[in-house]
Formats: structure tokens, sequence, C-alpha cells
């Protein structure tokens, strides 16, 4: 794929993962659209993107809720009126609940499927048109909790284990149409997820930088081939020492 003119829509795209993700497109001549639930959050994000140098792509924000479809219809047409098309699609936004099975809330659970299943679904249909007129790229960020089950993840590991099945479902059905399809499956990351703030002690982690390049790497790989399934752990973490 020729990057440069490229339109990228990325949700969660304010901070953490999907703002790296952002910044390295734009470094390549993309075009980004960003979408947050907070009006704030995504305008002073997209303002910082726009601050940092390439006269000849920009970033524009965009208030939106991945749990709502409308607001994800929306979203595209918003993207599409700005820049005229959309060739990339990245369902980033997450969250976490955890805590076990007999402390974790109905509204808990409804909220972690609802926003990193169901709000992945909701952003690949409703971009799905602009992908396979364009014959363009979906992206998911999963998680490693998407294969690894843990005491205390029961919603996040349902909700990621469930888009990893998804997401390489959804692979199958469209690539008859040109349209490629991967998920990317973080360990951890020096993000702000589950109200962390990141700083030096975090250095060991996966840089929010790090999963654009990989980002960069797929949209760049040779048309023939696609990394449906991509793993990404820290090199050395505090364990393995």
């Amino acid at each position: 794929m020729n990057l440069k003119g490229k339109v990228a829509l990325i949700t969660g795209g304010s901070k953490g993962i999907g703002f790296g993700i952002a910044q390295k497109l734009l470094i390549h001549g993309i075009n980004v659209a960003i979408t947050s639930r907070s009006e704030a959050n995504v305008k002073e994000a997209a303002s910082l993107l726009n601050s940092q140098g390439n006269d000849s792509v920009h970033a524009i924000g965009i208030v939106a809720d991945v749990r709502d479809y409308k607001d994800q219809e929306d979203a595209i047409a918003t993207t599409v009126k700005e820049f005229g098309k959309i060739d990339i699609v990245i369902a980033n936004a997450g969250l976490g609940h955890f805590g076990s099975i007999q402390d974790l809330s109905i509204k808990q659970w409804k909220e972690t499927i609802d926003t990193n299943l169901t709000g992945a679904f909701y952003t690949f249909k409703a971009g799905l048109e602009q992908l396979i007129k364009n014959k363009g790229y979906y992206i998911s960020i999963s998680s490693l909790a998407g294969t690894n089950f843990f005491a205390g993840g029961s919603a996040y590991n349902a909700s990621k284990f469930g888009l990893t099945g998804f997401t390489q479902a959804a692979m199958l059905d469209v690539r008859k149409h040109d349209v490629k399809v991967s998920t990317i499956m973080p360990g951890s990351v020096a993000t702000y997820f589950n109200n962390n703030e990141p700083n030096e002690k975090d250095a060991w982690k996966i840089q929010s930088e790090d999963i654009g390049k990989l980002v960069v790497d797929l949209l760049k790989m040779h048309p023939r081939t696609l990394p449906s399934k991509i793993e990404v752990r820290p090199t050395v973490p505090p364990s393995a020492k």
C-alpha cells in the first residue's frame, strides 16, 4: 500500500496506543481521524498531532462512543466528508474491569463487552463500505489476554478472546473483496490503561509508538502477504530477570 494520501480512522485515538498509531501514520503521509467519548480530550489530541509538523497531512478529532452504532456511522461520514474517503480503520478503543466473578458487576461486564468487542464490530460494520470500495485495511487492537486467561480477568478475557475470534473470522469474510484484516495482540504497554500513569518505571514495557510502527509495517507489507494475527511482547519483562 502506498501510504501517502491515505486516510485512517482510529477509535480511542486521543491517548495511549491509538495516539501513538496516529503519530506514526501522520509521519508517513496518512491523514488521520481520531475518536473519543471526550470532546475535550479528542480536540486536544488532534491539535497536538497537528502541531507535530507535516503540513501535507492533518488530523481531526471526532466525538464518538464505539458502543453506539450511530456514532460510528457518523464518525465514518465525518471522516469521508473531511478527506473524501477512508482506506484504513483501526479499532483501538478499549477498557478493562478486573476482579473475581463474585465481585464483577453486571454493569462492568456489559461495559467491557460492549466497548471491546461490540464496539469493534460496530466500527468495522460502519466502515466496511469504504474499505471494500478502496480495498482497505481493518486492524483491531486485541491483547495477549485474548489468548491467555487469568484470574480476575473474566470480562476482559472474554472481550479480547471474542475480539481476536471476531477479527479472524471477519478476515475470511472480506478477503474476497481484497480487504485486508489483522489483529494485533500486545502484552504490557506503557499507556494510561486502567488508570496507569506512564512513567520511567514503564520503560521495560512496549511503548505506544512501537505499536504505531507495527501498524505502518503491516500497511507496507506486500499485498500478497497478510500477517493476520500478531502477538507482541516486551522483550525482557521483570518476571524474566
